[in-house]
């Protein structure tokens, strides 16, 4: 490159568009001709050096065909020069048709201004680096403000996509998938397989999608390498979406998580942290540890199909486990087999959904899909609107008193943290989590330690109870609080959700 005219008019641009990046290089192949680069936001501009007319040697590429550059050394140690190439794949005119089609286009540049090879190599990769980042903005959308991806989605040309790969936390893909089901066409819309590269502090649904491939639990960038190997072999599978409703906002669609009380807070509170990464979430539940809330407030589910039969054959069981005081189950069979209502303290804590705090009222008819009004997405099926009472088929919990509740649809809730780990992609299941309050601190930590592992149902803690539900409303008593979905703040108040089995597509590998 000849730094002595590495100055041009910031004005030229095959778009308009002024020159961000200018050199001149040699051409790969023949060291005799020489030729200018200029770099726009749009376009890589090449023109050669000869005696022929301008226009017969000028060449504008479009950044929007542009699918990589990359920058390399040769193994001949005597060559100090590096060089760069570009690789594209424009629309050109078949040989002998009237047709066109994407046709591969490489230029490759010779940089040999200076001695000292690393020197050489370090410019091409500058120019490599510049290439790929104003070819990604091209072809890509970019989120630059809060609901940004879901307008974009809402109105997004999804015939040019085979898919939609999001690079970035959890929030991001949440405003994708709420987008995608707010446009008339949602119901196609919604299967269009999605991909996630962890690019957040959270990234609970890239160590979800890692789990799912059986492999060893990986954090930071192997984190990363997993999930780009997965999105490469291309496997793709269903995903479930559970329908958030609110107070007064419309309804929402959630992939990840609802949750209140101290998770949220801790979600939410270590925002001030986020320059720690993902370290922010060990802060924020250390703070939030030292001053530790109740929260009061209502709460009741309807309980996974699969349950409802083991959960009726074992309350008739009930009378005689109690009258008999003796327990014909295993300790084993404590920590997982359904449970239901009785009178005898501490006798199911950790019956997968049952202690002695939940009141089963006797089935009624399920409401009808009409019973909601009509609204984009898929109809519910089990929810009636929020001011109405609920069905007597549902669990009522007793206690009004919370230290948090947390509806898991996938395995984990961070990057460490193996929050359900039963959970399948698409198992059709909401996995929820509520400790009640009466719990020291000391056992709360001992809990999310354990949760690192996926651990925490197996230590036997009688203030946590975990269910397998189809649907669940929570009626917040306490005036002030946070409810999030997927990690992102919604409207505190009454709130319900049920679970749509694998209305969605995940790249899962």
């Amino acid at each position: 490159m000849d730094e002595r005219r590495a100055e041009p008019d910031r004005r030229i641009g095959g778009s308009g568009s002024p020159v961000t990046l200018f050199g001149e290089f040699t051409i790969t192949g023949n060291r005799k001709v020489r030729c200018s680069v200029s770099l726009t936001e749009r376009d890589l501009l090449i023109q050669r050096f000869a005696s022929a007319p301008v226009g017969r040697n000028k060449v504008v590429l479009s950044l929007k065909d542009c699918i990589g550059c990359r920058a390399y050394r040769t193994d001949d140690s005597a060559d100090t020069a590096a060089y760069f190439s570009a690789y594209f794949y424009p629309l050109k005119r078949r040989w002998m048709s009237s047709g066109v089609s994407r046709q591969r286009v490489e230029h490759c540049f010779r940089l040999a201004a200076l001695q000292d090879p690393g020197a050489n190599l370090e410019e091409a990769e500058k120019w490599a680096r510049a290439v790929r980042e104003r070819s990604g903005r091209q072809r890509y959308p970019r989120d630059e403000r809060q609901n940004h991806a879901r307008e974009l989605m809402r109105e997004a040309d999804l015939s040019q996509w085979d898919a939609l790969v999001i690079m970035s936390g959890d929030g991001l893909l949440y405003e994708v998938i709420n987008g995608l089901l707010e446009r008339p066409d949602w119901e196609e819309a919604v299967q269009i397989p999605l991909g996630i590269l962890p690019g957040g502090s959270g990234n609970a649904l890239a160590a979800s999608v890692h789990h799912y491939s059986g492999a060893s639990p990986v954090y930071s960038e192997e984190l990363l390498v997993s999930c780009g190997f997965l999105l490469c072999k291309g496997l793709v599978s269903h995903m479930d979406l559970v329908s958030i409703h609110l107070s007064s906002s419309p309804r929402l669609f959630s992939f990840l998580s609802l949750a209140w009380g101290f998770v949220a807070d801790v979600d939410i509170e270590s925002e001030k942290y986020r320059h720690a990464g993902a370290a922010r979430f060990t802060v924020g539940t250390l703070v939030r540890l030292a001053s530790l809330r109740i929260y009061k407030g209502k709460l009741a589910y309807l309980p996974a199909a699969a349950d409802r039969n083991g959960e009726e054959g074992l309350r008739k069981n009930m009378t005689l486990h109690c009258n008999n005081q003796a327990s014909s189950l295993s300790p084993a069979s404590l920590l997982c087999h359904q449970g239901g209502d009785t009178p005898c303290e501490n006798t199911l804590h950790n019956y997968c959904h049952s202690n002695n705090s939940l009141k089963v009222r006797k089935a009624e008819n399920t409401p009808s899909r009409s019973a909601i009004k009509s609204l984009p997405g898929p109809p519910d099926s089990v929810l009636l609107p929020l001011d109405q009472p609920l069905p007597s088929s549902w669990v009522v919990v007793q206690e009004e008193d919370f230290v948090l509740v947390l509806a898991m649809h996938q395995s984990h809730l961070a990057e460490d943290l193996l929050a359900a780990p039963e959970a399948t992609v698409d198992d059709g299941i909401i996995h929820l989590f509520y400790v009640r309050a009466g719990i020291s601190r000391s056992a709360l930590l001992r809990l999310f330690l354990a949760m690192e592992k996926g651990a925490h149902l197996a230590t036997n803690c009688q203030h946590l109870v975990y269910a397998k539900v189809q649907a669940l409303r929570l009626e917040p008593y306490s005036p002030k609080g946070i409810i999030t979905v997927d990690g992102e703040v919604v409207e505190y108040g009454p709130v319900q959700a049920e679970v749509h089995r694998g209305l969605s597509r995940l790249i899962t590998g």
